[in-house]
């Protein structure tokens, strides 16, 4: 590579060869065709789980249950109101989880159970105004 060193600090050591970089299968990519429902746009961004996204858009979620959009880091791919589109998927790399991108209601009223739970209905009410007692 012209203008870069070879040793040192900031040198740039490159192998002769090759190299392939995200290399994928066919079962870890696919494509979806998703509908926004909406009378707003909406935009889905590079690593979101796709059946989180906003309810407004029509696809089919469990089919692209573990998968996100196959576009670089940091972009997204946006849908006007009406518009329709074909988009290339990917299978999420590791444990195929992404908890917390989206609450869902059945997923807060299972964490408010577990946080009643430990708690009694007085803890921390003592029944007067601070200062006085």
């Amino acid at each position: 590579m012209a203008g870069t060193r070879d040793h040192g600090p900031g040198a740039v050591r490159v192998r002769e060869g090759i190299r392939v970089l995200n290399r994928r299968s066919a079962p870890d990519t696919g494509t979806v065709t998703i509908e926004n429902t909406g009378d707003r746009p909406v935009q889905i961004g590079s690593h979101i789980h796709l059946p989180d996204v906003n309810d407004a858009l029509s696809f089919d979620r469990r089919g692209a249950t573990g998968f996100r959009l196959d576009v670089p880091a940091g972009t997204s791919v946006r849908f006007e109101p009406g518009a329709s589109r074909t988009v290339a998927i990917v299978r999420l790399g590791g444990r195929k989880r992404v908890p917390g991108l989206q609450i869902r209601e059945e997923a807060a009223a299972a964490e408010a159970a577990r946080s009643d739970e430990g708690s009694s209905p007085d803890a921390g009410e003592s029944g007067t105004e601070a200062g006085e007692g």
